[in-house]
């Protein structure tokens, strides 16, 4: 998925937005509720990790803009306070999912991960096409019943040519998906790591190139 995560303390926005990247999410980090309407108006997140207390723009002025651009990101509001209130108050808002501090990690992860689903249309649990059986929540991928070792963007791109079900995946869209915003789209970043998958995947090749539009699963 590609998240947004906006903490204004650094040291909690970059933890955070580093074990997303290790579940093989693609993580932008900004600071400021100001910076964070910015990227939002700029790039299609699947969810907002969003603290409440922000300096510039309050989390919950971020929230109600999201409310009234009918963004179909998911909001996960993170805060100091416990109190049941602040938590209704957060929800009436707009948040999708509410998160006290401090928090386990793994928590989140599975918060996020269950307004990911909501975010996009269903899937099955287990991601299947051509011989290759992908599991997201074990982060294990088959490929007729061989086990095969992807790297983190391997697998994510793999996830998308799976979802899109034998249609076209472009790069950009690839890109929106799997790297965050430091990504440089004039790389061949996206055309190396398919390259790399399908020497992964082994003969007979499943994943193909269609010019002009972009890749594509048998």
């Amino acid at each position: 998925m590609r998240i947004l995560v906006v903490e204004d303390e650094p040291l909690l926005a970059e933890t955070v937005a580093q074990g997303l990247r290790r579940d093989a999410h693609a993580v932008d980090v900004v600071h400021d509720g100001g910076a964070a309407l910015e990227r939002l108006g700029v790039n299609d997140y699947d969810v907002v990790v969003l603290d409440r207390d922000l300096p510039v723009v309050h989390g919950d002025d971020v929230c109600r803009e999201l409310a009234r651009r009918e963004s179909a990101a998911r909001v996960l509001m993170l805060t100091a306070a416990a109190d049941i209130d602040d938590r209704v108050a957060g929800l009436a808002l707009g948040a999708d999912d509410y998160l006290p501090k401090p928090f386990a990690f793994r928590e989140l992860s599975a918060r996020v991960a269950a307004l990911g689903r909501r975010a996009r249309p269903a899937v099955p649990p287990v991601l299947e096409r051509s011989g290759i059986r992908l599991d997201p929540h074990r982060r294990e991928v088959y490929r007729d019943g061989r086990y095969v070792p992807l790297s983190r963007k391997e697998f994510a791109v793999l996830a998308e040519l799976l979802r899109a079900g034998g249609a076209a995946v472009s790069a950009e869209q690839l890109l929106e998906k799997a790297w965050d915003e430091n990504a440089d789209p004039f790389t061949h970043t996206v055309r190396m790591t398919i390259l790399k998958l399908r020497r992964k995947l082994g003969d007979p090749p499943v994943v193909h190139t269609e010019p002009g539009v972009g890749y594509r699963l048998a």
